[in-house]
């Protein structure tokens, strides 16, 4: 990590979002080759394994140990945005084309908006009402039974990222560490110990062979550790807790521009009308979301005189 990460400053956003945005795009491609030889599930075990160890060996230096409820708040973020979210993402490409897996995870800021609204409730403005409308249309024109994809792995990615949505809002005020990237790291070895009890349970173990460990797998593996893993889930544990969630969901309608592209050029994914225009849908919905600003809350009376805080 380079020290623009350790303060919050414009220069640092950028760079982190940029980071989220290229690299989480890439991460889809990346996954679909592992898919082809390796077990996702123990794959994904393995790549936590190895990147959250070394950022805890790097970032716990010179602090005190993490306590147990801080511990114990990892593992539940851990758990819903690396075992279901990004383990389901893994199992789902054995399945799917890349790209059609990111558009699905492009509706992360929808349930994002919808429980805001429903568990803390943040009104919604009208263009953010039809962002989920818009969005929501978009799924079930993927999702639809004989709409060409894999109808349970298209489901499993709706609700992969409902629990990468709720872990994100939960990751806002759980007693997480101060530091993101020892944060980062407990959620990653964490999940790696869950993700690796889940491969195990449904016989994973039996599908590693000699093919595994191909030229192509192994490298896009050390990809998905060093620069997935490493660089972009520490950015984003950073931005979690230095920028509003509104605008860290930006990536959302960036991956998949990213991912669609790859898997097109390197994998000849092919990308039909319907999922354009699906695609198209949950794209303008994110976008509608996530600049939509909210509407004014009405303050009691006693507060009428009271000066307004600026937003955060």
């Amino acid at each position: 990590m380079t020290a623009a990460f350790a303060r919050r400053s414009p220069a640092a956003v950028a760079a982190a979002l940029a980071t989220v945005y290229l690299v989480w795009g890439s991460t889809y491609l990346a996954i679909r080759v592992t898919d082809r030889t390796m077990p996702p599930l123990l794959m994904s075990s393995v790549r936590f394994l190895i990147a959250g160890a070394a950022l805890y060996a790097f970032a716990s230096r010179g602090r005190a140990r993490p306590t147990l409820q801080q511990w114990g708040a990892a593992a539940i973020v851990g758990a819903a945005l690396l075992l279901v979210g990004n383990g389901g993402v893994a199992w789902a490409e054995t399945r799917l084309e890349s790209g059609l897996a990111a558009l699905l995870v492009a509706i992360i800021p929808l349930w994002v908006a919808l429980m805001d609204r429903a568990f803390f409730g943040r009104r919604l403005s009208a263009p953010a009402v039809m962002g989920l409308v818009v969005g929501f249309g978009g799924v079930a024109l993927l999702v639809r039974p004989g709409g060409g994809g894999d109808v349970l792995a298209m489901l499993a990615l709706v609700g992969t990222t409902a629990a990468w949505a709720g872990g994100s809002l939960y990751a806002r005020g759980a007693a997480l560490p101060e530091s993101p990237l020892l944060s980062a790291s407990m959620q990653m070895l964490s999940a790696s110990v869950f993700l690796g009890v889940a491969g195990l349970a449904t016989g994973e173990a039996s599908g590693i062979h000699g093919d595994s460990f191909a030229t192509k797998p192994v490298l896009a593996f050390g990809y998905l550790v060093l620069v997935g893993s490493l660089v972009a889930f520490s950015a984003y544990a950073w931005l979690l807790k230095n920028v509003r969630i509104s605008m860290v969901s930006t990536y959302a309608f960036v991956n998949p521009v990213v991912a669609v592209a790859l898997g097109t050029f390197f994998l000849n994914e092919h990308i039909g009308w319907t999922t354009v225009t699906a695609g198209a849908a949950i794209v303008v919905a994110v976008v509608l979301i996530v600049t939509a600003r909210p509407p004014a809350q009405r303050r009691p009376a006693s507060e009428a005189r009271e000066p307004l805080e600026a937003a955060a």
